[in-house]
């Protein structure tokens, strides 16, 4: 397992082909992220398809949240889940799976702005391709709903994603955790390698900084 495994993370896609191939598949709908690690290690393969499809979204989310480009933040997604399965051997049970795979992607996002910092150019090109982005239709758009609601509502998700990106980094990561992701701070406290006294700090400072910076906006 030394080599890199040749992984797509398509999740709809691999569900269906684990369907196909083998109706067992879906059991592990009613299993736990544990049961499902296990499955994996006990060696059915199909196990880790199912770990792709519980967190790739969510992990996605949060990872593009933070770095502000979602076309780098699929490629740390893709690297995440990489890591996940070459080191899933030495997972530490006891501890909570969700907790353990945000800690992998978020220091991969966090080396992402710092090498960032470093490089100009890669700075311009990700603000370049924000604002490309700001023409492309929304996730889970409801087709029902109004023209002008769903105008109200890219706009507010705009406003959104742009004053969370004028956070500080570290305050960044500690308001999608709890306030885009729901993370308790018990569990941001384990992400960021940070005790609960500085999570909580953190993240007091960067309600009141987003308060300050998307207030003006909504008036």
């Amino acid at each position: 397992m030394n080599a890199k495994p040749a992984i797509k993370i398509q999740p709809k896609k691999a569900e269906k082909a684990g369907r196909t191939a083998r109706p067992g598949r879906l059991r592990f709908k009613d299993l736990t992220d544990s049961q499902v690690v296990q499955q994996f290690l006990d060696g059915d393969a199909r196990a880790f398809g199912e770990l792709v499809d519980r967190y790739d979204k969510r992990l996605l989310n949060f990872v593009y949240r933070t770095v502000g480009d979602r076309e780098r933040a699929q490629d740390l997604i893709q690297e995440t889940f990489v890591r996940v399965y070459r080191h899933l051997h030495r997972f530490d049970q006891t501890k909570k799976f969700s907790t353990w795979i945000y800690t992998i992607a978020g220091n991969l996002a966090k080396n992402e702005l710092r090498n960032r910092s470093r490089n100009p150019l890669v700075l311009f090109q990700t603000i370049k391709k924000n604002w490309e982005a700001d023409h492309r239709p929304l996730e889970w758009e409801d087709p029902k709903l109004r023209p002008d609601d769903l105008y109200r509502k890219r706009h507010l998700k705009e406003l959104v994603e742009n004053s969370v990106a004028q956070l500080p980094e570290h305050h960044r990561i500690v308001f999608v955790l709890r306030e885009l992701q729901g993370k308790t701070y018990e569990e941001i406290a384990e992400i960021t390698g940070c005790n609960l006294g500085t999570v909580k700090s953190r993240l007091n400072r960067a309600r009141n900084n987003f308060a300050r910076i998307i207030a003006p906006l909504l008036d």
